[in-house]
């Protein structure tokens, strides 16, 4: 008997969704009444005389929209897309100057830190 109630709660259990939170925008409007509107899904508007009024009212237009889809996760994998510095690594590896390049590079370089000392 036991066994049959914890079954029964967890099944009941599986039937709850997990809650979300939304972002809401809330507006006082000029003839006095609250607007709450859904950032996400900007036409899931709720109206009333009070804040609380409105957010209900969006709650249950959003509940209703709810009933009929719902809410999945969508990811979308990077486009691969090469290096462009790949392109010219290398290039110069077997260039009989690139030693002498060097050594004009770090010259230059020791120049400058004596200079900034």
């Amino acid at each position: 008997m036991i066994l049959d109630i914890k079954q029964s709660a967890f099944q009941s259990s599986l039937k709850i969704a997990p809650k979300s939170t939304y972002d809401l925008l809330i507006e006082n409007q000029a003839d006095g009444t609250v607007k709450a509107t859904l950032l996400s899904l900007p036409e899931c508007q709720g109206i009333g005389n009070t804040e609380t009024e409105a957010i209900e009212a969006l709650d249950k237009i959003l509940q209703a929209r709810l009933g009929n889809a719902k809410i999945v996760t969508l990811e979308i994998a990077a486009p691969k897309t090469e290096n462009p510095w790949l392109k010219i690594a290398g290039k110069y590896k077997d260039d009989p100057q690139f030693d002498q390049m060097l050594e004009y590079i770090e010259e230059y370089r020791r120049e400058l830190d004596a200079i900034n000392e």
